[in-house]
């Protein structure tokens, strides 16, 4: 298969969410047939509500700075596949996905016919199987994986790993993960596996705490809990700087190039996991935490663009992320402000507006070409009481060109809701 071959033929997997199918057996046996690549280098799994990506991509700037040959495996992509696998920080090439692609389908199809599989591997699964053969491939030494959804039965929990960290838990596909804090918790925790070093991140919900920390000592390994950053300050449009006792040192005015006062947490838990690994496994010095952390990007999260307006991307699509985007806004942003908004109809969209709808002066919404994406019916009935002015648009370009007709130029557009909606906007402003 060429690569748009390979594209097309993973999309008619199924969807990536809907067509899901959370067991192990697939990949197990994927992996095993393909002769374990996954074993040839060291892993670190992280899973969680919100943050679970920006602690991956710190911890993978942190030991790239340390002069380590590190991967990096992420979901959902913005705007092209090829995002999800990077090594040493540079994304697969297209020829190399494809090939590899077609090589885990002939391998999926042949497992099928020998009957050792009922059905080929979901979307997830081979993209998963891709990465891992494609890092093998390189000879990386360190790989970051961030768990798809859940944990428990993701793909990635296949990997055997030396730290399983769990970032904070939230609310979010309650319909796959449980309805209550303590049962998706518990899906998260089926990350937490003998002989690797749990990590827990801090916690909003105590409930989540109490689940991590069993599942802990139910598996015999004592984790480590990441303290509270202090003295944090916003600098430059929300980078934070801030303080952090470890488990092993102290930091002084530390910047993270993430905005966000969040992001002092998810930089703490990054810090937490390189320092375990440096003890034991792939020497990270102080140096290389402080440069890491200062220098580390991620697209979609916060993602600020000045310009006359300016932009911000964020792919917040539940309510605490939405909260999180709406502290933000409140702390930093105090000129005009349009909200680009459209969502997934599996989302708590109602949760979302009571943190987001009452802070611009004017509403675009619309939705993605996405089977998911809500109704602008839907999204209409959660704007009901908000004192923004209200726009529709049937599709993102015209959403776009709507918020550029309405904001002034020293305005902020801010596009939130969903990495999808994060997503197409960013790919249009490339065309």
């Amino acid at each position: 298969m060429d690569y748009t071959q390979s594209i097309n033929y993973l999309y008619s997997l199924g969807h990536e969410v809907l067509a899901a199918k959370f067991d192990l057996t697939n990949i197990t046996i994927l992996l095993e047939r393909l002769g374990h690549p996954e074993q040839t280098f060291h892993s670190i799994l992280v899973a969680g509500t919100n943050g679970k990506g920006s602690v991956s991509a710190m911890i993978e700037f942190i030991a790239r700075h340390a002069g380590h040959r590190t991967a990096l495996y992420t979901s959902p992509h913005l705007i092209s596949i090829e995002e999800r696998i990077q090594t040493s920080g540079q994304k697969i090439s297209p020829e190399d996905f494809a090939r590899l692609a077609t090589m885990i389908r002939e391998v999926s199809e042949t497992l099928v016919n020998e009957k050792k599989l009922e059905t080929v591997p979901t979307f997830f699964e081979q993209v998963t199987a891709i990465a891992l053969s494609y890092f093998c491939e390189r000879g990386v030494g360190l790989a970051i994986l961030e768990v798809g959804l859940g944990g428990r039965l993701d793909a990635t929990n296949a990997v055997t790993r030396l730290v399983s960290v769990v970032t904070s838990i939230d609310y979010d596909h309650e319909d796959i993960l449980g309805h209550s804090i303590e049962q998706i918790a518990g899906e998260k925790a089926g990350i937490f596996v003998k002989g690797a070093q749990p990590i827990i991140g801090r916690q909003v919900h105590k409930e989540a705490l109490e689940v991590l920390n069993q599942r802990s000592y139910d598996i015999g390994e004592a984790p480590i809990f990441v303290n509270r950053p202090t003295e944090i300050s916003l600098a430059n449009f929300g980078q934070p700087t801030f303080n952090y006792l470890s488990a092993n040192e102290s930091y002084a005015n530390v910047r993270c190039g993430l905005r966000g006062r969040h992001q002092a947490d998810n930089a703490a838990a990054a810090i937490e996991v390189v320092e375990f690994i440096s003890e034991r496994f792939f020497h990270i010095p102080r140096e290389a935490i402080i440069k890491g952390l200062r220098e580390v990007k991620w697209a979609g999260r916060l993602e600020f663009m000045p310009g006359s307006p300016s932009y911000l991307f964020d792919g917040s699509h539940n309510p605490a992320g939405a909260r999180t985007l709406g502290n933000y806004l409140s702390e930093v942003w105090e000129r005009p402000l349009t909200l680009i908004f459209g969502a997934m109809s599996d989302k708590d969209i109602e949760g979302m507006a009571a943190e987001l709808f009452s802070l611009p002066e004017a509403i675009v919404f619309t939705r993605v070409d996405e089977p998911r994406a809500a109704t602008l019916d839907r999204l209409r009935e959660a704007a009901q009481g908000s004192a923004a002015r209200i726009f529709f648009a049937d599709r993102v370009s015209e959403a776009m060109a709507k918020a550029r007709d309405i904001i002034p130029k020293d305005g902020l557009i801010c596009v939130a809701g969903s990495l999808y909606l994060v997503g197409a906007v960013k790919q249009l402003m490339q065309t």
